[in-house]
């Protein structure tokens, strides 16, 4: 049998059990995932998936054309029929966590 070694990270717990809910799907434990993830890192020699930085910036409705609005009102409603959608109250829990608003 292979020698393994132990890995201890710190991750959001919102986000583990979303990984978990998926990998469950997939039949894949999360070790394995984990174990998949690393083997590509060392056969891509980097992160096997593209890092950007983005400019997230708040949107600005004086900044934007009638046509870029229309955009995100329907990207909006879009999200709301999907049912993705987060109650205020996780998000201030979320502002209070992670910047102490």
């Amino acid at each position: 049998m292979a020698k393994t070694a132990n890995i201890f990270a710190r991750v959001e717990p919102e986000i583990k059990e979303q990984a978990e809910i998926v990998l469950e799907k997939l039949g894949i434990p999360m070790s394995n995932a984990i174990n998949i993830f690393l083997r590509q890192v060392v056969l891509q020699n980097g992160l096997p998936f593209e890092i950007k930085v983005s400019q997230n910036k708040p949107l600005s409705y004086g900044n934007l054309t009638k046509e870029q609005f229309n955009q995100e009102i329907e990207k909006g409603l879009a999200d709301l029929a999907s049912g993705r959608v987060v109650s205020s109250q996780s998000v201030a829990e979320r502002m209070h966590r992670e910047y102490g608003i």
